[in-house]
């Protein structure tokens, strides 16, 4: 062996590598990326709120990367998991991302068998956008949380709670919100957050927990009375709402962030390259102006803090979900 040429190492390395299952990468990759287009997975519908965040990065982060980024839509599967499988099988070299939301991956694998695993299988990069969930009512119920929970009490299972879906943010909040004032609501699940919503503000359903994105406008119009958000400070758009914590249930304080993931093995230098892109990227006057239009806010946070969070997070809804008896449809 000590007589060994570097180039019998490299390819016998090669080799170990190939027969192990594992994907090896050419030292110079992550020096000169990208010098290449970028493919990133939405794994939902165009349109919706995670495609038109994921074109908003895209736009933005393409000048900063010199690369163009395209973005590719692969629907399917349970909370996103054709997309999601799709960018795990890829090859690790910068080349192919993916954007998803914190349901898919931090709450799917209590509710799901997933194939893969959101933790060790994708790399996390950058927090591309977070928001506050607002807990929302039809106007013709109480206008505080104390006499929401109060009139709940009262007339048990007689007020419904609308979410876009078993298992998504909205419902795994309002099942927590059951149990830590131990109330009881009848869950309403929707194929999405639009016809929630339509029922809503219809009084079909009365309670729901919403993205800012998706109520903002029928809060500041009197459609929705907008009670408390679940973010650590007030959201800027709605000063005038208290946070959870304020009211005494710091436990729902949480937030329904937008990530993006590379596929595990990703050289270090890249997800390091990807994060400044995307933390500079977002911060534009351009990308900033979109985000709030949308009622969205973006946190620029290293690989290793958003790592750490989603681990923190998985570990905290897993135990939410068995707690609530929540169960896969």
């Amino acid at each position: 062996m000590t007589g060994m040429t570097a180039n019998r190492r490299s390819a016998l390395a090669t080799l170990l590598a190939s027969a192990l299952g594992l994907r090896t990468l050419p030292a110079a990759t992550a020096q000169d990326y990208p010098n290449r287009a970028i493919r990133l997975i939405v794994p939902f519908p165009p349109g919706g709120p995670t495609d038109v965040v994921a074109r908003i990065m895209a736009q933005s982060a393409s000048p900063v990367l010199g690369q163009p980024i395209a973005v590719e839509n692969r629907p399917g599967g349970a909370a996103g998991t054709v997309g999601s499988r799709v960018v795990v099988s890829a090859s690790p070299d910068g080349y192919t991302l993916l954007v998803s939301i914190a349901g898919s991956l931090t709450m799917a694998p209590a509710l799901y068998k997933l194939d893969y695993d959101p933790l060790t299988d994708l790399a996390p990069i950058a927090i591309v956008e977070d928001s506050p969930q607002v807990l929302t009512v039809n106007p013709a119920l109480p206008d505080t949380l104390a006499k929401l929970i109060a009139y709940a009490k009262a007339n048990p299972g007689k007020l419904d709670f609308g979410s876009p879906g078993v298992g998504t943010v909205p419902h795994v909040l309002g099942a927590y919100l059951q149990l830590l004032t131990n109330v009881k609501l009848t869950h309403v699940p929707y194929r999405g957050a639009g016809p929630a919503l339509i029922d809503l503000l219809a009084g079909q359903v009365q309670v729901m927990f919403n993205n800012p994105s998706v109520a903002l406008a029928n809060i500041q119009s009197g459609r929705l009375r907008a009670l408390a958000v679940s973010s650590d400070r007030r959201f800027a758009q709605l000063p005038n709402v208290p946070t959870f914590k304020e009211l005494g249930y710091p436990q729902l304080t949480a937030t329904e962030w937008l990530g993006l993931f590379a596929p595990a093995g990703t050289p270090e230098p890249i997800i390091r390259k990807l994060n400044a892109a995307v933390n500079q990227a977002m911060q534009t006057p351009s990308a900033q102006a979109a985000l709030h239009k949308l009622g969205v806010e973006s946190s620029a946070v290293t690989p290793q803090a958003f790592k750490a969070f989603m681990a923190a997070e998985t570990q905290k809804w897993v135990q939410v979900v068995a707690k609530a008896g929540i169960k896969a449809p």
